[in-house]
């Protein structure tokens, strides 16, 4: 505390000289005393301190793509100025840099920003900002950026008033240069199957021009069209009609001679053709029994016979998946890697059906979906079949060294890819190895697995990436010399490459030719899409090998393909002869009666019942295996029916009475219930936030909610094992709301669960790079932000460290002028009625008194009478001065009021 007036602390030796010469006054008794102390102390006009020290100057740097090179070319000069025109030491600068994320920087030079430059989060970088600060202090915020935030700046002005802390910015302006944009991507969010709806683009430029686009749904391009740019906009508007249900993918890229920015020039956004609830069922055959049966009964299905289409966006709308007989390398991974999350959390069910390419026979052994079966498709001595060499040849070139997200390299995760191979191969089994650069490197010749795989394993664990490309020709030339020595049932050859670097084809047709005629296959894993450049030459090597194509664009998958594969080549999962059935009992839990079964099937899947879960029909066989087998994931469904329902193998089953009935009850209770009326669900993208608003009937689900609160789980991309739960904020009666940031390009799925029911919805994209958008309302936001709390843009570095408005310290003399009053008050109420302590309260510290004495007594002696206190006693009435024989005048003497009155 501080006084701002100390010249009336002159009154203390005035008032005590006074009260020593006038001494009637009794200026020392308590009250009057404290009474004076606090009217000297008011006149003193005391401050407590708000603001101690000096200021804190925070500078925001900008490092977005966008950004960054403008605030490297001048951020020596910004440092050197700020430092120079610090007004005192006890000033302090904190140096911030920002894009997608916040990393506080050196304070003496520059530093290298090691976090994703896609974004420029402003709102949270200042957020952080004032989570950092010291609130004793003065502090200012400095922002270095080109103004186009990716996310609103909503609420930052007030947390700034709140916190005291002005923001200035100084704006950076790029040169000028011809670029275009595509500014928006307009389409409904749904429609119905087969209606009309209106797409229209928004083409922004910097000049006047035409400008080519290209239009796209989903793979397949609708056409080519020129946009012409007219004041600075253009605009391309057609009609469209989708017949699928589900959701489907529109994108639109600028293609122009002359561009600046080439990343703003692609746009995407998803529409949903809304249909009853539906199935789809993925299954190779043309005129499918599972599908003609179900739709004669009511069902909408969904036939997809081509699965190298099949996208996420399909499970849009649909209500359970069917795959019929389809291997899993046949199966886009992103469709595989979206029905978990499809079933646990959005409520939709799962069926697989037997047949030569389903479950471990189909290389799901290890898949995303293997755990989502009721059934395991664990190996066991039983699977053998004849002994197998094998050959693994892998890539080992330069691109191999790469580290990935999960933080291994891909030569690490090939190695574990191959390593997996060998450790799900039998004791017969026989495996060489060849690492593959610009030459063949042997790392194993062809040895015996049960007598080697320990050696084997450290040996394939042990390769490294050592540049160069891969000869694939070279490879599998040498690793087949090495192979054809195997004496044994079945050969094999895997061939690991990279689909974008795969050299040197040389007579590779030649080769397969030779290996066919010696019965020989080969499968290859491509690191790579289907659009890659070198992705033809490796689908022609599978099939002239007979073998399988794999395709993966993520290498943290790589060691299960590999472990797919040798389940596929290594063990006989499908059992080919007949064998009689057994009811289990258990139907009944999906229906009020059990069905009259089928008595033999011919042939089925071999695997074992999944922990808890149930299975209503039984092989009477050895292995006593489960072949209709249900259980529940999550909120969804799942089931297993490991016999064939249509081709080979099927003749039984399809000549079943009860077939119909069966598919029938088992969809039925896969599809789950629908989610009664009253609630709806509307969401917003706005740049990268995603704003999702839950609006019910309060009298219907008011009570429910209260009992089970709703749910939102958001899954990013397809391959998020834990999706995130978010949190509901009431902001009325019948209304929840939250928001959510989200990745550009990244898919986000959701789902908002209410009791055991889901309502599903997705994919949401952040349509357009935010980034690169250059939204003029950003600039405007921010400016405004700026000016509320109480900073602006600056020209002159040197006005960074003028001091913010907030006062460093308050004065509090009212309160005691307040004290004061109510001593002042107290005080004459003493004097005017004579009050003094209650008799019960002073009885009391008599008592106390007396207790003492004694106890003083014990210890030192006999004390005197006259030190032992006696119990007080109320005062007599004063004499008066002069004698008053009246009556009346010895009762006004008497009177309380009269006696202070003379005494005065």
């Amino acid at each position: 505390m501080s006084f701002a007036t100390p010249q009336f602390l002159i009154f203390i030796p005035v008032l005590a000289l006074l009260g020593w010469i006038f001494r009637k006054t009794e200026i020392w008794r308590p009250l009057r005393l404290l009474l004076l102390g606090l009217l000297v102390v008011a006149l003193c006009d005391p401050h407590i301190l708000l603001k101690r020290g000096g200021m804190d100057l925070w500078v925001l740097l900008d490092r977005s793509l966008s950004a960054n090179e403008m605030v490297e070319a001048g951020e020596d000069e910004w440092r050197s100025l700020l430092e120079r025109s610090k007004p005192s030491r006890d000033n302090r600068i904190f140096y911030v840099d920002y894009a997608g994320e916040v990393v506080p920087a050196g304070n003496t030079e520059s530093s290298t920003y090691a976090g994703n430059r896609d974004l420029t989060r402003t709102g949270l970088a200042v957020r952080d900002t004032l989570a950092r600060i010291n609130e004793e202090r003065h502090n200012r915020i400095l922002l270095f950026s080109d103004g186009f935030s990716t996310e609103p700046l909503t609420g930052i002005a007030s947390a700034l008033i709140g916190a005291e802390v002005p923001l200035d910015h100084r704006i950076l302006r790029a040169p000028e240069a011809v670029d275009y944009r595509l500014a928006d991507l307009r389409l409904p969010s749904r429609s119905q199957p087969a209606a009309p709806f209106l797409v229209e683009m928004v083409v922004v430029g910097t000049s006047d021009g035409v400008v080519p686009v290209s239009v796209f749904r989903g793979e397949k391009k609708l056409f080519d069209r020129d946009v012409e740019i007219t004041g600075g906009v253009g605009r391309l508007r057609f009609s469209d009609r989708v017949v699928s249900p589900g959701a489907h993918r529109y994108r639109a890229v600028l293609n122009p001679e002359l561009d600046a920015y080439q990343g703003n020039n692609d746009f995407e956004q998803w529409i949903e053709i809304v249909s009853g609830p539906r199935i789809v069922l993925v299954s190779k055959y043309q005129d499918d029994p599972v599908a003609s049966t179900l739709k004669r009964q009511g069902f909408a299905v969904d036939l997809m016979p081509d699965s190298l289409v099949l996208d996420p966006g399909m499970l849009s709308g649909a209500r359970a998946v069917i795959i019929n007989n389809v291997p899993a390398h046949e199966i886009p991974n992103d469709f595989l890697q979206a029905i978990p999350f499809f079933v646990t959390e959005q409520g939709g069910g799962f069926m697989m059906v037997g047949g030569k390419h389903s479950f471990g026979a189909g290389g799901y052994y290890q898949s995303s979906i293997d755990e989502l079966l009721p059934v395991t498709m664990e190996l066991k001595s039983e699977h053998r079949r004849l002994a197998v060499a094998m050959a693994i040849v892998m890539d080992r070139s330069g691109s191999m060294g790469m580290t990935v997200q999960s933080g291994h390299s891909k030569m690490q995760l090939a190695n574990e890819g191959a390593a997996r191979a060998v450790e799900l191969l039998g004791e017969m089994d026989a495996v060489t190895v060849y690492a593959v650069d610009s030459q063949a490197h042997q790392v194993a010749p062809l040895l015996n697995v049960g007598k080697s795989r320990g050696e084997l394993l450290s040996r394939i664990r042990s390769v490294e990436s050592m540049g160069g490309g891969i000869f694939v020709y070279t490879g599998m030339k040498e690793a087949w010399s090495e192979l054809k020595k195997a004496d044994v049932g079945q050969r094999h050859m895997i061939l690991f490459s990279d689909a974008a670097d795969s050299e040197e084809p040389g007579q590779y047709k030649a080769l397969m030719e030779t290996m066919a005629e010696e019965k020989a296959t080969v499968s290859v894993i491509g690191l790579g899409d289907r659009g890659d450049p070198d992705a033809n030459f490796l689908q022609d090597i599978a099939t002239r090998g007979s073998g399988r194509m794999f395709f993966t664009d993520i290498p943290d998958d790589l060691p299960n393909i590999f472990a797919q594969e040798t389940v596929s080549v290594a063990r006989s999962t499908f059992i080919d002869e007949p064998v009689s059935t057994q009811s289990s009992g258990r139907w009944h839990e999906l229906a009020q009666q059990d069905l009259k079964w089928l008595p033999e099937v011919d042939g089925y899947n071999l695997s074992y019942l999944r922990e808890d879960d149930e299975m209503a029909l039984i092989s009477t066989d050895t292995y006593a295996a489960p072949l209709v087998a249900f259980g529940r994931r999550g909120i969804g469904k799942t089931a297993a029916v490991s016999f064939p329902l249509g081709g080979d193998f099927s003749e039984k089953a399809r000549k079943w009475e009860a077939y119909p009935d069966f598919l029938q009850t088992l969809n039925r209770w896969l599809m789950g219930e629908e989610v009664p009326s009253g609630i709806g669900l509307r969401r917003e993208l706005n740049g990268t936030e995603l704003t999702i608003d839950l609006l019910y009937e309060t009298e219907e689900w008011s009570g429910r909610f209260a009992e089970y609160p709703p749910q939102l789980v958001l899954q990013r991309g397809y391959r998020d094992p834990s999706p995130d739960q978010l949190t509901w904020e009431r902001l009325a009666p019948g209304h929840y709301s939250l928001r959510t940031e989200l990745k550009e390009s990244e898919p986000v799925r959701g789902a908002v669960q209410i009791a055991g029911a889901a309502i599903p919805f997705g994919p949401v994209v952040a349509g357009a790079s935010a980034e690169w958008n250059f939204d003029r309302d950003r600039v405007s936001e921010l400016r405004e932000t700026a000016r509320t709390s109480g900073g602006g843009e600056l020209l002159d570095l040197t006005d960074a460290w003028r001091e913010p408005p907030t006062p460093s310290s308050e004065s509090i003399r009212s309160w005691f002028f307040l004290a004061a009053l109510v001593l002042f008050l107290l005080e004459a109420f003493v004097t005017r009625t004579g009050w003094r302590m209650p008799l019960p309260m002073r009885k009391q510290a008599a008592e106390q008194i007396r207790k003492e004495q004694k106890r003083v007594s014990k210890n030192v002696g006999p004390v005197a009478t006259s030190q032992v206190a006696e119990e007080p006693k109320e005062e007599p009435m004063p004499k008066p001065e002069k004698e008053v024989k009246s009556k009346d005048a010895t009762k006004e003497r008497r009177s309380r009021f009269s006696r202070a009155k003379k005494r005065q």
